[in-house]
């Protein structure tokens, strides 16, 4: 295992390259372009929500955690009705997502509270921070 140190910043590379700029801007007109078809969107939410449920389904198969496309769009968070038990942790994911970042938008910043409010979502318990050390 190499021992990789985080430099400090600000970093000694220079990031305002010509290339760099010249990509800033592209990106900037991109993301300006999607602004505006988005505001076309009757019900922006919808997008927001599936794309967090996507993330919640890939990251939680990293933890061996699998479900389906099918499972997904099949169960339901409002009435409790899920189709597998991956996919209500899924769910549990894409809300404590959400959450998280909400929070952040709100309050600038993730206190040690939000990070329990979203370790809870999680989790569906509200154990808090581990009081014993972990074991080796």
């Amino acid at each position: 295992m190499s021992n990789y140190t985080i430099p400090n910043l600000p970093l000694s590379v220079d990031l305002e390259t010509k290339i760099v700029l010249k990509k800033l801007v592209s990106a900037h007109k991109a993301l300006a372009e999607l602004n505006g078809v988005s505001e076309t969107i009757p019900n922006q939410q919808i997008i927001i929500n599936t794309l967090a449920l996507q993330e919640a389904k890939d990251s939680s198969a990293i933890e061996n955690i699998i479900t389906t496309q099918d499972e997904l769009f099949s169960s339901d968070a409002i009435t409790d009705n899920f189709a597998s038990h991956a996919a209500k942790e899924v769910f549990n994911y894409a809300t404590a997502l959400k959450s998280g970042y909400e929070l952040v938008i709100n309050k600038g910043l993730i206190t040690s509270n939000n990070i329990i409010a979203i370790q809870a979502i999680l989790e569906e318990t509200r154990s808090g921070f581990r009081k014993l050390p972990a074991p080796l």
